[in-house]
């Protein structure tokens, strides 16, 4: 059974009041107008208020007392889709893609038959060649498996539609189809003289083969499948975010069990179990520091920088990485009640909240469909009314069906999100689908996080700042030889440094550490000191030239963090380490600006951090000092004064802002979590390629509006001509073929796309 969410546990409610929250996993939907029906049949429910989301298949319902989860669930069978409740345990079960295997088995089953329906076709076509004696009887026999198998889930969602009385794509797909593989039928055992003969049975040139819509049937049925795949495709990855974030967590931990250590998987522990973490351990969950100092790297869900020092009581949080130093943890929360995984449930929750996008073929669809279909039905009715032959009303019936079988409507977005993603790639970006790219036309203000996306996200030593009278490369030498003994990001980034300057650097003996604070060792026979400057002061009772102190507050305002250096009773100098912006990131602002865009620094780094690196590139704006919960509030704030927002971003702590945003844009070198919870990922961590991925996004969906305007526009134009007797099967064909040429040269066009980086291929 599902976990039912009480609004307010414990507590009275009054009649009708919605007091009772369930998740629903809904099966079924192959349109936004599936979703808005079981919506629909919901919200007539007393006592109930339910929105469903299409993208993600559920049906989020509150209910008063009175109604029961059965109820609902009972309500969307009625409706004709599948319902079950959805298990709410902080996990991610995944999904073993079935559903998606099976579709890849219809398209690619379909297609071996269809290419050679129609490879038949285009050599019936060509003048001067002799099409094979059984043409026809072999076109027949290769396009009824696709008609009726590969066909079959348009079918089946035309025929649950009808029953509900209602019309959408699956259902002129269906008819269209099927009107053309009827037809064939027809024109082929038929005939002009309507009776079946031995003479028909056994083709001849009389039945000149252009009659037959074979390779029509086929070829829309393969195109379709193919679009409702990388659809099903798209949406089987939704999930992928939320087990990109718990797949964070330890799988297994060292636990304490009776003074002795015991690994046990992450799903055995227990709150108040006591555990340790090692350097270079993911802490397993979020407990409380018990015994032992280190350094915590949390910028992947925190976005900060520098790592945390934590010490005796300190709250740590699972998914976390311990760099230094061994510690012992007791569990404070586990499972589903974990930083983690509430994370998760943001990301979860930002997605679903998204507003419902149709597309744009269905919008249209929902006035087309019942259109031709009425045109088609009054057609036949007027042709024989006015005491035409059956064979003659029923040829225009047809016409009216195949001029307006959607091929070209099928391939308006496939082709247009071919070319454009392929092009995308070319410039390092991944377009994930149709439905995103709405919101690119409409985005005003564009939010950078800091760490990994402005900045390369790597500790940098940038700075060697002596005392009086010392030497910069002996400080940086004895300092370096010192912290080349830490595990510590800032110690690595000075023994890095060192040796790019330096060389080799020299060995160093009696290493010790003051955990959170510096370290100590011998270097050439001297005891050096390295670390924070106050523990040098207070602990160690050195003075600090003026000199220093001047340039030590000169620093930290620039967001650096500072190090002394002491031995021999003085200290010697300081060094100072940042987290370097990227070259690339003061032309990326500059292209931003000129788009129309607005660009706003969004940083869990402190405001000293951000205000430095926010001048370094010119941004007027910066929200600093915000954790992943603040990142979406952020988010939320902007769009509720009417912005349009988009989100860059790189580390987990971006991912619900990412999903929570009108448009989230994901580095490619940052996480997976990041990546699967944005609309469009910058394979690229060149934060310029992020214009351009607005400007190709944009001319994507232009694309795409215009080969639907002018995939309706031929069939449109062609229907009344159809209607009137005009137009044969044949010419209707050939006009739906050509309006399918056209849509495909117009996407074509985006293979000309320029980008704005002169750098870019």
């Amino acid at each position: 059974m599902a976990t039912i969410h009480d609004r307010s546990p414990g507590t009275a409610t009054g009649p009708g009041e919605l007091n009772h929250q369930v998740e629903l996993a809904i099966g079924g939907m192959t349109c936004a107008s599936c979703a808005m029906r079981i919506e629909k049949k919901l919200n007539r429910l007393r006592g109930v208020n339910a929105s469903v989301n299409y993208a993600t298949e559920k049906a989020r319902v509150s209910y008063a007392d009175g109604v029961t989860p059965e109820d609902l669930v009972a309500t969307v069978a009625r409706t004709g889709y599948t319902a079950e409740l959805f298990q709410d345990t902080g996990t991610d079960t995944g999904t073993d893609g079935a559903d998606l295997r099976v579709l890849r088995e219809r398209l690619v089953g379909s297609a071996v038959l269809a290419v050679q329906v129609i490879a038949m076709s285009m050599v019936a076509m060509v003048p001067g060649l002799r099409v094979p004696h059984n043409f026809e009887s072999l076109s027949l026999f290769l396009t009824a498996p696709v008609v009726a198998w590969g066909a079959w889930p348009f079918h089946r969602a035309a025929w649950r539609n009808l029953r509900h009385g209602a019309a959408t794509m699956d259902t002129l797909i269906s008819m269209g189809v099927l009107a053309a593989f009827l037809w064939s039928c027809y024109a082929w055992f038929v005939g002009s003289g309507g009776v079946i003969t031995l003479h028909e049975v056994v083709p001849s040139e009389y039945h000149a083969h252009s009659q037959v819509y074979f390779e029509v049937a086929a070829g829309v049925t393969v195109f379709l499948l193919a679009g409702r795949y990388f659809e099903a495709r798209s949406k089987r990855r939704a999930s992928a975010a939320l087990r990109a974030l718990l797949d964070l967590g330890a799988s297994d931990v060292a636990v304490l069990r009776g003074g002795q250590e015991m690994r046990i998987p992450i799903e055995a522990l227990m709150v108040g179990d006591e555990f340790v973490v090692r350097p270079g351990e993911k802490i397993a969950t979020d407990g409380e520091v018990v015994e032992g100092s280190s350094a915590v790297d949390e910028s992947m869900l925190t976005g900060e920088s520098v790592p945390l020092e934590v010490n005796p009581g300190s709250l740590v949080t699972g998914g976390t990485v311990n760099a230094s130093g061994r510690l012992r943890v007791r569990a404070c929360r586990i499972g589903a009640h974990t930083r983690l995984a509430q994370m998760a449930r943001l990301v979860e929750d930002a997605q679903s909240g998204k507003a419902k996008v149709q597309r744009l073929a269905d919008r249209v669809s929902a006035v087309f469909v019942p259109i031709v279909i009425v045109l088609a039905v009054a057609t036949l009715c007027v042709w024989l009314a006015i005491g035409a032959a059956v064979g003659t009303a029923f040829a225009a019936a047809v016409a009216v069906l195949i001029i307006a079988c959607p091929c070209a409507l099928g391939l308006a977005t496939p082709t247009a999100l071919l070319v454009g993603t392929g092009r995308g790639a070319q410039l390092g970006i991944l377009i994930k689908g149709p439905e995103v790219l709405e919101s690119t036309r409409r985005v005003d203000t564009v939010l950078l996080d800091k760490t990994g996306t402005v900045t390369t996200g790597t500790m940098t030593l940038v700075d060697v700042l002596p005392a009086a009278g010392e030497s910069a490369d002996e400080v940086l030498c004895r300092a370096a030889a010192v912290e080349s003994a830490s595990e510590h990001p800032v110690a690595t980034a000075i023994a890095t440094g060192g040796r790019q300057r330096l060389g080799k650097l020299p060995a160093v003996v009696g290493f010790r550490s003051a955990r959170g604070l510096g370290v100590q060792g011998e270097v050439h026979g001297v005891v050096v000191l390295v670390g924070r400057p106050a523990w040098l002061v207070e602990q160690w009772s050195l003075s600090m030239p003026p000199q220093l102190v001047t340039a030590q507050l000169q620093a930290e305002a620039c967001g650096r963090t500072v190090v002394a250096v002491a031995w021999d009773g003085r200290l010697r100098g300081l060094l100072s380490v940042v987290d370097t912006v990227k070259s690339s990131s003061a032309e990326a602002v500059r292209l931003l600006r000129a788009l129309g865009l607005t660009p706003v620094l969004l940083t869990g780094d402190n405001e000293a951090v951000a205000g430095s690196v926010a001048a370094e590139v010119g941004i007027d704006t910066v929200i600093a000092g915000v954790l992943p919960e603040g990142k979406v509030e952020e988010v939320r704030r902007l769009q509720q004064a009417g912005r349009v927002v988009a989100m860059v971003g790189d580390g987990i702590n971006d991912a619900a802002a990412l999903a929570q945003a009108d448009l989230g844009l994901a580095m490619g070198t940052g996480t997976d979590a990041a990546i699967e919870a944005s609309d469009l990922t910058l394979i690229r961590g060149d934060l310029r390629v992020v214009a351009d991925a607005i400007r190709l996004s944009r001319r994507t969906l232009r694309t795409i509006k215009g080969n639907l305007f002018w995939a309706f526009g031929y069939n449109v134009a062609a229907l009344p001509l159809a209607a009137a007797g005009l137009l044969n099967p044949m010419i209707a064909g050939a006009a739906m073929a050509f309006s399918s040429v056209f849509v495909v040269s117009n996407s074509l066009r985006l293979r000309g796309f320029g980008p704005l980086t002169p750098s870019a291929p």
